[in-house]
């Protein structure tokens, strides 16, 4: 009888392209998928602490697992994530019913136990993790791991420091994807932009970028994200504007506006200093989006150091913005120096506030596009339209009575709102997607 699975996955995309890899190597094994984790002989959680949301949300979920787990003793519940870090002791503790703990990317021993149990010799029947069923837009995680430190991050404590992962084995596995129906990567990393500084020689992202564009011409597409302003290099903004199949889409996190929290937040740069750099992607990739994430109640954050966080967002006009209260991560420098003292009622008069001005400035945004023509990779169909993404990662809800699954579109521009599009698809391209003209600085 065929085994089943079932991964639960929260949290960010390194942690959806690590299911997505977990699930490969148990299918290489014969396992087969199923919709619930109540029906599956394997159960994976992959957990997410970077804010208390996240983890509420796991610890919910291995809770109403105990009793299926405990009426099923064959059965194997693993959790896996940034919920698990060097020291188990106490996870074994409070779940005793979980039989195993992997911390970020340590897949080898469940693998060994679905082995052992199917009498399957790992070592010869598994291949690279690589997904059998890859969605049209899919992430390659690049690098895993972070040395920033920033003092309220949990994410170096868990996944370990920065380490990359071999240029050919990338090139290699985005050919792969490629084969499988993908037509857009995201080169994902948790600093993107650090790519390399661990390899041998002097090989970067801009490197990295030029390779796959080159030596994987099936690909429509290539993003990348997370990048750290510190680490944003000219090699790397030149090879967004030169590369015609790299999109023209950035996520640039600032955190904060006021230079007195960044400091405190070892963020490493000024308020000042993050303008300059946005001016300088912006005068180099003139069609450039840009996206940045942003804390607010940080310890101690005044409301006219809020207020700076504000004026970033009134002067530098994201395309996007994902914005958090602060969240207590315990081990972190600020949980340890720092008391969380802005009062949960303020955090979310300040969220309002930024959702407030941020809808306005997307709506302005957004309401420039209509009537234009807009290229755009159908990735999905959703409520009877098709459903995708234009270059600067606009979502756009398209009319087409057509198959346009893994196409690249024209679409006419009939409606926006803050956060997407509507138009009408026409004239499908042919071809892998290299319309645009190099932006030469």
């Amino acid at each position: 009888m065929t085994q089943l699975y079932h991964i639960w996955t929260v949290g960010c995309q390194m942690n959806k392209a690590d299911s997505e890899r977990m699930g490969a190597a148990l299918e290489q094994m014969g396992l087969e998928e199923s919709a619930t984790p109540q029906q599956a002989d394997v159960v994976v959680l992959n957990s997410c602490v970077v804010r208390q949301h996240a983890e509420d949300r796991v610890v919910g979920m291995l809770t109403s697992l105990k009793p299926w787990r405990e009426r099923n003793p064959d059965k194997t519940l693993a959790l896996m994530g940034c919920m698990v870090g060097p020291q188990q002791d106490a996870l074994k503790r409070i779940y005793p019913y979980v039989d195993l703990f992997l911390r970020p990317q340590q897949f080898d021993p469940l693998i060994q136990r679905v082995g052992e149990h199917l009498g399957v010799d790992t070592d010869g029947c598994i291949g690279p993790f690589v997904p059998g069923h890859p969605s049209v837009a899919t992430h390659v995680p690049i690098s895993h791991g972070c040395d920033k430190f920033c003092t309220f991050c949990i994410i170096p404590y868990r996944r370990g420091r920065d380490v990359s992962r071999p240029l050919e084995e990338l090139v290699a596995e985005c050919r792969m994807l490629a084969q499988r129906g993908v037509r857009e990567v995201t080169l994902l990393g948790q600093n993107v932009d650090s790519y390399g500084h661990d390899l041998p020689g002097s090989q970067d992202l801009a490197d990295l970028l030029q390779v796959v564009h080159d030596g994987v011409p099936e690909l429509a597409r290539i993003r990348f994200l997370t990048s750290h302003p510190n680490d944003m290099g000219q090699r790397i903004i030149d090879a967004v504007a030169r590369l015609p199949r790299v999109m023209e889409s950035i996520n640039l996190p600032f955190q904060a506006g006021d230079d007195t929290v960044l400091e405190r937040m070892h963020r490493g740069y000024t308020n000042l200093q993050y303008r300059e750099l946005v001016q300088r992607i912006r005068a180099t990739i003139p069609d450039v989006s840009m996206v940045t994430d942003l804390i607010v109640g940080f310890p101690s954050e005044t409301s006219d150091q809020f207020e700076r966080s504000l004026e970033m967002l009134r002067d530098l006009r994201f395309d996007k913005v994902h914005a958090a209260a602060y969240s207590e991560r315990p081990n972190t420098i600020a949980a340890r120096t720092m008391p969380d003292d802005v009062p949960h009622e303020e955090k979310q008069r300040r969220l309002r506030a930024i959702e407030q001005l941020q809808e306005s400035i997307l709506a302005e945004i957004n309401s420039s596009h209509l009537g234009t023509t807009q290229e755009v990779l159908i990735d999905g169909h959703n409520k009877g339209k098709w459903q995708g993404r234009t270059r600067t990662d606009k979502l756009v809800h398209v009319e087409s009575d057509e198959e346009l699954l893994g196409m690249l579109v024209d679409v006419r521009i009939t409606q926006t709102s803050p956060w997407s599009l509507q138009g009408r698809a026409f004239n499908p391209i042919s071809g892998a997607g290299t319309t645009r003209s190099p932006h030469v600085a």
